[in-house]
């Protein structure tokens, strides 16, 4: 099949390594060309946090495949490589040495990079931020035994990193605006269950509470300086307050954006009819929820690709899986699918004491919008065949 088509991918994670495979696979036999800004083989990123950070696995252990697989399906991999430009009109992606390479499709899989806060001292030595592998080194050589470490946010990446820190000995304070941890992705209950684990772990949590500036003495961070006049000491600090998707390209080629990314239809093609978008940055039309959802999580970097390229190929499906995605902190292990704003009424079913129960998030009219597991397995397919049925259930049985 069309065996002097040139295909673009641009990108270093998990979704590029699967839309390789995926062509591959559906008999694809013209070139690909992959572009990632790293030095490395595309890796997943979640384990960045989790397992890398706790000392259970190394770089080559969430590196998607080796350097022979894309020898052998003949992928053009250029790493450490950045495309500065995007001509959609002339099929065109352009380096900053001047360079151009001409595509017949191509594929967005640019990922998201950490939000940046303009606060003073952000940009101090010591100052952290997680999002690639270098960041994940940067930041476990300041994990020691003994040390102190300030996280600036009480989301996903805040708290897994605060979790293996804890696990090496680090003295962990994290300060977080909301009233709770996670608020917006589990409300203020369930979001209290993840503050009294940490709690109950030795992590100092500073809720409601704003950061005016990041301490600072012969060019390093100290800490953190709060709006109610107190300090926290700390020999490191992490910002974790969210990600940015990295949409320039697409926004400099005149792509349609959406919900801070880029606008793509349920076969994750975009406002141009040759480029598709996948993983953090793609907002695309659910036909589940009759609604456009844009979500970073891993699910959607495993499982998109697949749809896009049978886009790509001329074949477009449709993406409709249920949303998911699963921490790992301390002796807690959960799993979430479905989709809720953490703003609508939940049923907890279980031990929440003990974390091991189910968590629901219901619509006005008691249908399943979200679940989640906590400690609790082998009921997944269970959740999402709830959330499917869109059939009322009594929050009082």
């Amino acid at each position: 099949m069309m065996t002097s088509t040139v295909f673009v991918i641009v990108g270093g994670g998990l979704a590029a390594a699967k839309a390789v495979q995926a062509l591959r696979d559906s008999g694809f036999d013209g070139q690909i060309v992959l572009f990632a800004d790293e030095e490395y083989l595309p890796y997943e990123r979640p384990p960045l946090s989790k397992d890398f950070l706790a000392g259970d696995k190394s770089l080559v252990d969430f590196t998607v495949q080796n350097s022979d697989w894309y020898r052998e399906r003949r992928v053009d991999l250029r790493l450490n490589t950045r495309v500065d430009a995007l001509d959609a009109a002339a099929h065109t992606v352009a380096f900053d040495d001047g360079v151009t390479l001409r595509y017949e499709k191509l594929l967005l899989a640019t990922g998201s990079a950490p939000r940046r806060p303009p606060i003073p001292g952000h940009d101090a030595d010591g100052v952290h931020y997680l999002r690639s592998y270098p960041d994940a080194v940067s930041l476990n050589s300041v994990l020691v035994e003994g040390s102190s470490l300030a996280v600036l946010g009480a989301g996903w990446i805040g708290l897994e990193v605060a979790a293996a820190a804890r696990r090496r000995g680090v003295d962990v304070t994290v300060v977080e605006s909301a009233e709770q941890p996670l608020l917006t992705a589990l409300g203020a209950e369930v979001g209290a269950v993840f503050a009294d684990l940490h709690r109950d772990h030795g992590v100092r949590l500073r809720l409601e509470t704003q950061v005016d500036r990041i301490t600072v003495r012969d060019g390093k961070a100290t800490g953190l300086a709060l709006s109610d006049g107190s300090t926290v000491a700390a020999d490191a600090v992490l910002v974790a307050v969210g990600a940015e998707p990295n949409v320039e390209l697409a926004e400099q080629a005149g792509l349609a954006m959406a919900d801070g990314g880029v606008r793509v239809d349920a076969s994750l093609r975009t406002s141009d009819p040759d480029i598709f978008a996948v993983g953090d940055i793609a907002a695309a039309e659910h036909p589940f929820y009759g609604a456009r959802i844009r979500t970073e999580h891993w699910a959607n970097a495993l499982k998109q690709p697949a749809v896009a390229v049978a886009g790509m190929l001329g074949s477009p499906g449709e993406y409709d899986e249920l949303p998911y995605f699963f921490t790992d902190q301390y002796d807690l292990g959960m799993e979430y699918a479905g989709y809720a704003s953490g703003s609508e009424k939940v049923v907890l079913r279980g031990d929440v004491a003990g974390r091991e129960f189910v968590a629901y998030w219901l619509d006005d009219e008691d249908r399943v919008l979200a679940g989640m597991n906590v400690n609790i397995w082998d009921v997944l397919d269970d959740i999402k065949e709830q959330i499917r049925s869109r059939t009322p259930l009594d929050p009082g049985r």
